[in-house]
């Protein structure tokens, strides 16, 4: 997915569900794409979008309710994931529209957050005073991140969680299998996000730094340069130049990485 200066929304890949019917949408100021969990969910996807004046559009799979939201208003940022949807009220309180039998969208106790994210099965939010909160399942210790301070964003993967300090410096959180919380030694990071088994950030110079699964080449980014904004999907990877056009890498069996001719993107 991929919003454009004008508020018109891009997006490439597998249609199949409808979560790429976007050439309609206008006046959109951010977009998130929900994951699809195993091969076998392949078609059972969706897309939301945030539209300037707080409401919100959704397209795709609605087997969970997670395409529910047209009633929402006053809404300013918005998070996608397995089979559910969150959006940021202005207030700093939380929505949640799907599924929940793991605890993810138990957020209606969230006060002063700022910015939100959908893993798998966890959700995550930043509150302004730096500190992250996560509810949904922690078995592999994805949640942990009550200790977490001067957070200045926070991002969700499949069994894993990341968080980008003011300092630069990023910490995570969870399932260390596949080395995606392996980011402890980078710095001077700008922005990060995590795929489904890897995790990707910008640096200030607009190099790109990644860690984790790279069984599709998804973490083939070292030479990426001028990059302003990043972002991870299940097995591809997402870079963002300043002059708006996208580089990718990783899985393109769907055609999720067929971006070339993409043009005017503004980062979400």
């Amino acid at each position: 997915m991929g919003r454009r200066s004008d508020g018109t929304v891009l997006a490439v890949g597998n249609g199949a569900a409808g979560e790429c019917r976007v050439e309609r949408w206008e006046d959109v100021v951010a977009v998130a794409a929900g994951n699809v969990h195993t091969a076998a969910n392949t078609g059972k996807s969706h897309t939301v979008g945030l539209r300037s004046d707080g409401t919100v559009l959704a397209t795709g799979w609605n087997g969970d309710g997670q395409c529910e939201v047209a009633a929402w208003r006053g809404v300013t940022a918005v998070a996608a994931g397995w089979r559910r949807t969150l959006g940021l009220l202005a207030d700093g309180r939380v929505l949640a529209v799907g599924r929940s039998a793991e605890g993810q969208c138990d957020v209606r106790s969230w006060r002063e957050v700022v910015a939100l994210c959908c893993g798998d099965w966890h959700s995550a939010g930043l509150r302004s005073d730096g500190r992250a909160l996560a509810v949904g399942n922690n078995r592999r210790g994805q949640c942990a991140v009550d200790g977490w301070r001067d957070l200045v964003a926070v991002s969700a993967g499949a069994v894993h969680t990341v968080g980008l300090g003011a300092d630069g410096r990023a910490v995570a959180a969870g399932d260390r299998a596949s080395g995606a919380c392996a980011v402890e030694g980078w710095e001077d990071v700008v922005a990060l996000d995590a795929g489904s088994h890897h995790t990707v950030g910008v640096t200030a110079s607009g190099r790109v730094l990644a860690a984790g699964d790279n069984s599709h080449g998804q973490c083939e980014v070292g030479r990426w340069r001028g990059i302003v904004a990043v972002a991870a999907g299940s097995t591809h990877t997402l870079g963002l130049r300043a002059d708006g056009t996208v580089v990718t890498a990783g899985n393109n069996a769907h055609g999720q990485c067929d971006v070339g001719a993409w043009s005017g993107v503004r980062p979400l």
